[in-house]
């Protein structure tokens, strides 16, 4: 995000001095899915988190819960109190964070204080309609089970529910804390995702498909992401501000960067 400085002889749809928003996920517009608006899977060159509600098929005055509340979990919670959830339940274990679920209207759930799906279905008398996987890596708490989330997702929502899953995960990670998962592949109880009749849908976030729409939300005065920024730096704290959101120090969890100073 940010504006154009410079424009090459090659650009024809930009000029000096643009407002833009530049996608996470590059595309040449020009493929079979890029023109059926599915830019995320180009075949030839703040999204995610609404992407996470459309996935799992959310409707208005059905509860929620999202796993994780980084960015991309306070924004999937956001994403869907806006509409009308009659329930937005939040889980991590960072207080900044939960301290800043609950200010948008979610229930904060704190993993490392009881079990999560337990104390959801407690206070919902129930099963959530929805749940969301935003970011494994926020909120799964263990880097040993890391298909902690997506069980969890499973047990706690209501037969015929869905899941949604906007990542991540790829193909191969060396980094992984087994070998199963390093080739992509992660343990599943299938049969209870059958057996619920659960739907799920993945895949990253088609970013053409919500940006205008959002950012006209952002305009109305109806959207307000703000919320979840909750430092401001120069380039020269990059270093330092990237070990604090990694080690969730600091309540680190949405970072703007100002690349010439003047905040």
């Amino acid at each position: 995000m940010g504006i154009v400085e410079e424009v090459g002889s090659g650009v024809t749809l930009l000029t000096r001095g643009d407002r833009v928003v530049v996608p996470f996920n590059v595309a040449d517009g020009r493929c079979r899915n890029c023109e059926e608006g599915k830019t995320a899977f180009c075949t030839g060159g703040a999204y995610a988190e609404w992407h996470g509600v459309e996935l799992s098929s959310f409707a208005p005055g059905e509860s929620l819960a999202v796993f994780g509340a980084g960015p991309v979990g306070l924004m999937a919670g956001h994403s869907a109190v806006l509409p009308g959830a009659a329930r937005v339940f939040v889980v991590d274990r960072v207080p900044e964070r939960l301290r800043a679920a609950e200010a948008m209207g979610c229930i904060s759930v704190d993993f490392t204080e009881c079990d999560a799906v337990e104390q959801i279905i407690k206070v919902s008398n129930g099963m959530v309609d929805r749940s969301i996987d935003a970011q494994v890596i926020d909120s799964r708490g263990s880097s040993e089970q890391p298909n902690v989330v997506l069980e969890n997702m499973i047990r706690v929502t209501r037969p015929c529910g869905g899941l949604g899953i906007p990542g991540l995960y790829v193909p191969s990670d060396p980094g992984a804390p087994d070998t199963a998962a390093a080739k992509g592949s992660i343990s599943l109880s299938f049969g209870k995702l059958f057996e619920k009749g659960l739907r799920l849908a993945t895949g990253q976030c088609n970013v053409k498909a919500y940006n205008r729409y959002l950012r006209d939300l952002i305009i109305a005065g109806k959207a307000k992401p703000s919320f979840a920024v909750s430092h401001e730096i120069t380039l020269d704290d990059v270093e330092i501000a990237c070990d604090r959101f990694d080690k969730r120090l600091e309540g680190y969890t949405k970072v703007l960067i100002h690349p010439n100073g003047g905040f």
